[in-house]
């Protein structure tokens, strides 16, 4: 897994201590993902400067717990679960409904 992200410059990045650098960001819980999806949203989310950071399920968690849980930064909440969004689909799932209004 790769470590977490700062959004100041690629020399910050790395570590997660930057995360505890950063008193104005708070993170939020994105979702629960597969090590390989959780690595191609980290490097998405480094691209574009996101703070996030991630928690592996413990030694005794992992035996219910699957997957890799992510957290960004809430700012880019959005951002994110688009990001997290199109690279967890299937490469024959079609795109999910818009969201909004209704129309009728």
């Amino acid at each position: 897994m790769r470590s977490a992200g700062s959004t100041s410059s690629r020399s910050a990045r790395g570590t997660i201590a930057n995360v505890a650098d950063q008193p104005d960001v708070t993170t939020v819980h994105l979702g629960q993902f597969t090590r390989e999806t959780a690595n191609a949203i980290a490097g998405e989310l480094e691209e574009l400067g996101i703070v996030w950071w991630y928690k592996e399920p413990g030694f005794f968690s992992q035996i219910w717990e699957v997957g890799v849980r992510l957290f960004v930064d809430r700012a880019h909440l959005a951002k994110a679960k688009e990001i997290a969004e199109r690279l967890s689909r299937g490469p024959g799932d079609p795109p999910p409904p818009p969201v909004g209004p209704a129309d009728d």
